[in-house]
């Protein structure tokens, strides 16, 4: 097989809805595939970037435009018996493709592949793609099926394309088009794969693998004898003939003590490298095929139990805490993403202690990049298939578009070890029952077809290696008759009451058995702020800044979520930081929450880890790829050890949680101070933890309102305080500073004169690539700390010091 990437020579230009003036006289642009049309008309100069300021609402014009792509094209004349095919891996989304003047074919996808065979149109040619409106062909599907629920004003239910393309409370409505992934022609003979599909398992210590293939035959040599070779270098090896009537074949190799691959924190992560070859009878290589993969075993308990139902993953016969973030497209621009991307989002994953990353179903079947980057750091993913937040129709043209597009998609990933579960989409039915659906489709269908029997049929015949849940939330099928869809108590939960209306620390009322969505909102760092906010609209009222600020009364929230805690300040920059510190807090008590719980809480997915833009949100990494506060507050609370401090029959208890193979045996000394670190009383006691389990007893000691009560238990920290910051009398300024330049960057040395609460350096401030190694540091009178700060800027040291925020400033001086 031949293979050549057509990534060259192509351009671009408008071809119908109204373009403004400039654009349309631009003409022809070069374009960049893959790429997009916002990309190739920034990179042009002939849009402004979308990401800054309101420049979003000034291109809604491109909702309702057309494009073509064109280049020529010379594919030359197949040799006999030889096929010529053109494989587009990505088209968003509407696209019509012509080679000279004559019709290739239509797509209405954007999470499938298309092949064009031009075995017959092979000679110089010019070849077209033309985009129309994604928005116009959904109001056209809407027309024909019927209008189905959705919780945003677009018909994104409507088409196969990234359901955050139209917008979301976090995203901006930029409605991309484009040959967004790679484009090849591709010359064959005799026979091709059409698809594999190696799934490897694990028996007892024993790896399978069985790699299903499909061929395509063709040319004049088509009824011919084939073989296929799987090798897994010194793990062994299959082949089988396959005879001229055949076109399928099923490959198994067993592995006696197979390397085993595991989750991080869990074990290590072998991979082993697959080839499948596909030969002609002479031994001709006609076409091969190289994956990764690992031998692990991987399954819910969703067994039921005195508190509900469990919905518990287990790998390798090992009950797992899930320590997961949710992930949305990292870009909304899409094809600006490359494998350094999403290696530096995973690695904050990674740092972040977490064990598993949920993909949401708003979102893509992601690229290979990041689910190789995720089988070699060991995180698994819980993929949801594209769909959310909707009701969708289960006619054609969807339902066709969707069977196809699983298929292709399971296929294409089944091999990857870290995909541990499969979801049928967001919160579609957990929509169905709450947000007023019923009434509004009568008998139409709106997608239970598709998560009780289409997805779960097509995963039965592609792979039974994973399981797979009908959504996310979920009942399981194990839980009662009848019981709603959210329920704390059965399987997986969205808890975002607390958000909306409650105030963080009502994340105790629950106990949940997996909370797969849980968060709360800050703004970006102000380094980011400063890149998409000009200096005249840096207030939380602007307009520039509200336009960053999707959710619905997103600043009411955050001013009254901060009230009771922090107040609410006047003040731009300590406004931003009370709302991330109030973040911070908020993340520390619900994953605190969790964890403690285990193992009758078994989950643990705060939303959301990245940004896919600037914008205020609940990210812990803003759209530059800056850590907020709540960053350093989500690593400490998802730690493999952790000591918080919980009420338990409303007593505070100390909770020690140990999430590793060896048991944790440490002294725990308790104190309570005064603010200025005057030792009212201390106790100290020993605990013993074993491995992946959990510690209560009660608080030995109780502070007042100005009394902290602080637990230190090998090298942890607990601070419980009966009061808020904003009604404790803290000194405002309780910090000694000295700073000195390093290798790599600088170290940032605190000294506490005075009880100091939060420390936290906003390093960004100073140098905007800065990155801090810590924050939310809580020390008292006489303690110190080190900052180390990664950096190239050339900046005065001294600068980090007025970079230091603390809790203290919002308290009653």
């Amino acid at each position: 097989m031949d293979v050549r990437a057509l990534h060259d020579g192509w351009t671009l230009r408008p071809a119908g809805g109204e373009i403004p003036e400039e654009v349309d006289r631009a003409g022809w642009i070069p374009a960049q595939v893959p790429g997009t049309v916002h990309t190739d008309l920034l990179t042009a100069g002939l849009i402004p970037d979308p990401y800054v300021g309101e420049n979003e609402a000034a291109l809604t014009w491109m909702h309702r435009s057309a494009w073509e792509y064109r280049t020529r094209l010379d594919a030359g004349p197949p040799a006999p018996g030889e096929r010529v095919e053109l494989l587009f891996d990505g088209l968003d989304t509407v696209a019509t493709l012509t080679l000279d003047g004559t019709e290739l074919g239509r797509t209405v996808n954007m999470h499938r592949a298309h092949r064009f065979d031009l075995t017959r149109l092979t000679g110089p040619g010019e070849l077209v793609v033309r985009f129309d409106s994604a928005l116009e062909h959904a109001e056209s599907v809407e027309k024909d099926v019927g209008a189905r629920p959705r919780t945003y004003d677009h018909p994104f239910n409507a088409v196969r394309k990234m359901a955050c393309s139209f917008g979301w409370d976090w995203g901006p409505d930029l409605q991309t088009a484009g040959i967004w992934r790679p484009v090849t022609l591709r010359r064959w003979r005799t026979a091709r794969f059409a698809t594999v599909r190696p799934l490897a398992g694990l028996d007892g210590t024993t790896g399978r693998l069985r790699v299903h293939v499909d061929v395509e035959r063709s040319g004049l040599e088509a009824a011919t004898a084939l073989t296929v070779h799987v090798d897994l270098g010194r793990h062994g090896r299959a082949a089988t003939v396959l005879d001229p009537a055949s076109a399928s074949a099923v490959l198994e190799v067993e592995v006696p003590e197979a390397p085993v691959w595991w989750p991080r924190g869990y074990g290590e992560q072998p991979l082993v490298d697959v080839g499948v070859r596909l030969c002609a009878h002479d031994g001709e290589l006609l076409d091969e095929r190289s994956y990764r993969t690992g031998f692990r075993d991987v399954r819910i308990d969703d067994s039921p139990d005195e508190f509900g139902t469990r919905t518990v993953v287990v790998v390798n016969g090992q009950p797992v805490f899930v320590r997961g973030v949710n992930w949305i497209p990292r870009d909304h621009l899409l094809t600006r993403l490359d494998a350094d991307r999403y290696a530096a989002a995973l690695d904050d994953a990674v740092d972040a202690h977490c064990n598993l990353v949920r993909v949401w179903g708003g979102g893509l079947w992601e690229s290979e990049d990041f689910y190789r980057l995720c089988d070699e750091r060991g995180l698994l993913v819980w993929q949801d298939f594209p769909l959310a937040c909707a009701a969708y129709a289960e006619e054609d043209p969807l339902r066709t578009e969707f069977e196809a597009e699983v298929r292709e998609n399971v296929t294409r990933l089944s091999h990857h070890p870290s995909l541990a579960v499969w979801s049928g989409g967001n919160e579609n039915l957990q929509g169905h029952e709450d947000w007023g659906w019923k009434e509004e489709l009568g008998s139409s269908t709106w997608g239970a077809g598709y998560y009780h029997d289409l997805f779960p049929a097509l995963l039965a015949e592609l792979d039974g290696t994973r399981p797979y849940q009908p959504g996310s939330p979920v009942s399981p099928a194990t839980a009662p008759q009848g019981v709603h869809p959210n329920d704390p108590d059965h399987g997986t939960n969205h808890e975002w009451d607390v958000w909306n209306r409650l105030g963080w620390p009502h994340y105790r009322d629950r106990i949940p058995r997996f909370c797969a969505e849980f968060g709360y909102q800050a703004p970006p760092t102000l380094a980011t702020i400063a890149e998409f906010l000009p200096a005249d609209q840096r207030s939380a009222t602007s307009p520039a800044f509200l336009a960053h600020q999707k959710a619905l009364d997103g600043n009411g929230k955050l001013d009254r979520g901060m009230a009771p805690h922090t107040g609410v300040p006047s003040g731009f920059e300590d406004w931003v930081w009370a709302a991330q510190l109030n973040q911070a807090r908020a993340v520390s008590c619900a994953v605190e929450h969790h964890r403690s719980w285990w193992p009758r809480t078994a989950g643990s997915i705060y939303w959301q880890l990245d940004d896919c833009w600037p914008v205020t949100s609940w990210a812990v990494v803003d759209g530059s790829g800056r850590r907020k506060p709540a960053f350093h507050a989500l690593r400490r609370a998802f730690a493999p050890r952790m000591l918080t401090v919980q009420p338990r029959a409303g007593v505070p208890h100390v909770v020690v949680v140990n999430d590793t193979a060896q048991e944790f045996s440490t002294q725990v000394l308790v104190r309570r101070t005064t603010l200025t670190g005057e030792v009212l009383e201390r106790t100290e006691f020993d605990v013993s933890v074993p491995a992946r389990a959990v510690r209560t007893c009660p608080l030995p000691l109780v502070g007042g309102d100005g009394e902290p009560v602080v637990v230190d238990a090998g090298g942890l920290r607990a601070v419980h305080l009966e009061a808020p910051d904003k009604d404790l009398p803290w000194e405002p300024d309780p910090l000694r500073v000295g700073v000195t330049r390093v290798d790599g960057g600088y170290a940032v040395r605190v000294r506490a004169e005075s009880f100091a609460r939060d420390v936290t350096l906003l390093a960004d401030v100073v140098a905007p690539d800065a990155r801090v190694d810590d924050g939310l540091v809580t020390l008292l009178p006489g303690e110190s700390h080190t900052f180390r700060v990664r950096s190239g800027a050339v900046v005065d040291a001294e600068e980090f010091a007025g970079a230091l925020r603390t809790a203290n400033r919002f308290g009653r001086s």
